[in-house]
């Protein structure tokens, strides 16, 4: 090869138009079904996620207005027990295993790789392949509900209640077989993120100039690898039971109900952290952006990531104060509890100082930050009285905890992802969602959620318990309920008016520029929405505010080639380049790969033997998937 086609083969050897027709010709997607099912690259595969994850919590917002219905006067008669319990298991499972946690991994999915500066997200194919699992996953909980065999377990799915002796039938059997596919899903794209953040970032990104949203991810992903086996884990001896005859959860043969709580609730717990702890990286940013200085505390705000993190695993107990542990465990899980109140109070305070100090531009996405701020410190203060062991035996099983929950797990993942949404949509769709809407949607979301859900606080003061379908005259709730009911319609307004916003404006808003909020991060220094290879030159970093300290053009980093996709690998700690490695081309191989696992995992419901045959065209799926092919020789 001449010495002129080896220069050719790298970015050093074009101008800026001419690499940029280089590079769009090398990472973009075939157009046409084909490449829309065989795509790798990130930001496709992060829209699909957002689209699916927003799409469960509408399904799952209705179910909640049917509960509302009714619960809304004693006696009621609109939904019956059965459809009730499975109205009332399927809210909970869709939100948490559907929405919540894949929408905070699908915006990770989207932003991690833009912001730590490299192309594409590490494993591409291991994306697009946890995208599919969870999509089926989705599919075979709402299919069995629309055929009258959703589970009707609770989203728990407490056993003996669960097991072969009393829920017969597959509802059961589909409960436990949809959560290996979310977990499966939201592992692969755990350690996609693991390894982008050490791996992939930008020369010069030094672990003391990651984004804080980035760090938050880091974290959570983590989190997911450690705390999920433990449910997939408890699921899976729960079908075993179930199907094969084994006794895990059976006392009568040696087994143990309270198991299946610990296992479940080791999980449990760190998961609400697995939602939250994203929402602190989306607040982070938008504050920075909003106040226009940095997060006071950067290293204060890591460290009480990371603090939270290793303290949410020392919780799960304080979900069964009523189970007839020893006392002296019951105060080792009060102490943990109140305990990671302390890193979320750090959090808060460094926020607040960040606005005082700061210019606070009021737009929609900072005031999704300050009804997250508003919320979330209430949820965080009744949180600290259910770690009571007295208090909480009272109100254990009541809508008290229903209001807890709902204040932590909507006011401090859901707020700031309306907020996240709003700001990172022109990064997107390349277009602005309405401001004068935003704030209407703000509003009515805020009224509507304090209105429907701080009652329940009283109604679980006077007793009313959970997981009832409905009331006699005499006890002292039909008032309370029928305020509830008629409040959650203006939470649903508000929602409903977010989907026509975004739904509008993704066609017909106005077009924004490349950085519109004048953020200071490195996924607003591509354009909007960005090419399919993300940078042309890779950008070199220098501080946490590179937009600021080099407002007119980042320095970058060159020596990628072009015929070929390519992502340069770095130091851990310095970020310092270290290798080129090719990236995976668009591929079929994953989605086959998906179907044949999906046929397996529902195929095994019905026989064991599913698992043995179902595993050949796994196999045949893997083999095309990891089949080697050539690459060209790097003749540098």
């Amino acid at each position: 090869m001449t010495r002129r086609a080896v220069g050719e083969l790298y970015d050093t050897a074009f101008n800026a138009a001419v690499l940029d027709r280089r590079l769009a010709s090398i990472w973009s997607t075939p157009p046409g079904l084909w490449g829309a099912l065989s795509t790798v690259d990130h930001k496709i595969i992060g829209r699909r996620y957002i689209t699916t994850a927003f799409v469960f919590l509408a399904l799952g917002g209705l179910l909640s207005l049917l509960m509302r219905l009714q619960l809304a006067q004693p006696e009621a008669r609109f939904i019956g027990p059965d459809r009730y319990n499975q109205i009332f298991t399927m809210h909970g499972t869709n939100m948490m295993f559907l929405f919540a946690v894949p929408v905070m991994q699908a915006m990770a999915i989207y932003l991690v790789p833009l912001m730590v500066g490299t192309r594409n997200i590490a494993f591409p194919r291991l994306n697009a392949f946890s995208y599919w699992i969870y999509l089926a996953g989705g599919l075979l909980l709402w299919v069995a509900f629309v055929l009258d065999t959703g589970p009707d377990i609770g989203w728990f799915a407490y056993v003996p209640l669960s097991g072969p002796q009393y829920a017969a039938g597959k509802r059961a059997d589909i409960w436990a077989q949809m959560i290996t596919f979310t977990e499966v899903s939201a592992l692969a794209v755990a350690v996609e993120i693991v390894v982008t953040v050490f791996k992939q970032r930008a020369p010069g990104m030094s672990l003391d100039r990651i984004p804080l949203f980035v760090w938050s991810m880091l974290v959570t992903s983590f989190l997911v690898i450690l705390a999920m086996p433990a449910i997939m884990v408890a699921s899976t001896a729960l079908i075993l039971d179930r199907l094969v005859g084994t006794h895990f959860f059976n006392p009568a043969e040696g087994g143990d109900v309270l198991l299946w709580q610990h296992l479940f609730w080791f999980f449990g717990h760190p998961e609400v952290y697995i939602v939250f702890l994203p929402a602190v990286g989306m607040v982070s940013t938008i504050v920075a952006t909003f106040t226009r200085r940095p997060v006071f505390g950067y290293l204060g705000m890591v460290m009480a990531l990371i603090a939270t993190a290793v303290l949410s695993f020392g919780l799960w107990v304080h979900h069964m104060f009523v189970a007839g542990l020893p006392r002296l465990g019951e105060s080792f899980f009060t102490a943990s509890s109140m305990a990671i109140a302390v890193p979320a109070g750090v959090q808060i305070f460094c926020w607040l100082a960040t606005m005082w100090a700061g210019r606070p531009i009021f737009k929609t996405p900072f005031l999704f930050v300050i009804g997250f701020v508003v919320i979330f410190v209430i949820g965080g203060l009744t949180g600290v009285m259910v770690a009571s062991v007295p208090f909480d035996t009272q109100v254990h099983d009541t809508y008290f905890v229903v209001a807890h929950f709902h204040y932590v797990l909507v006011g401090g993942a859901v707020f700031p992802l309306l907020g996240a949404i709003y700001y990172w949509f022109p990064k997107l769709t390349g277009r602005m969602m309405s401001e004068p809407l935003g704030r209407w949607v703000f509003g009515l979301i805020f009224a509507g959620f304090n209105l429907t859900f701080f009652p329940m606080h009283i109604l679980g003061l006077r007793g009313m318990p959970r997981r009832i379908y409905t009331y006699q005259p005499e006890m002292p709730w039909s008032g309370l309920n029928i305020f509830i009911s008629l409040s959650a319609i203006i939470l649903a307004i508000g929602f409903l008016l977010f989907f026509i916003d975004a739904i509008r404006s993704a066609k017909s808003g106005p077009v924004a520029s490349g950085n519109p909020w004048g953020a200071t991060t490195l996924e607003w220094a591509t354009s909007s929405p960005p090419p399919p290879y993300n940078f042309a030159r890779l950008p070199v970093v220098g501080s946490l505010k590179p937009l600021t300290d080099h407002p007119g053009a980042l320095p970058v980093a060159s020596g990628l080639r072009v015929d070929r996709r390519e992502l340069l690998v770095s130091s851990v700690v310095q970020a310092l380049p270290e290798a080129r490695e090719p990236s995976s081309e668009d591929s079929i191989w994953p989605l086959w790969a998906a179907l044949a696992t999906t046929a397996t995992l529902i195929w095994s419901i019905f026989t064991p033997w599913a698992v043995v045959w179902g595993s050949i065209p796994i196999a045949v799926a893997l083999i095309g998937w990891f089949w080697p092919k050539g690459v060209p020789e790097d003749e540098s």
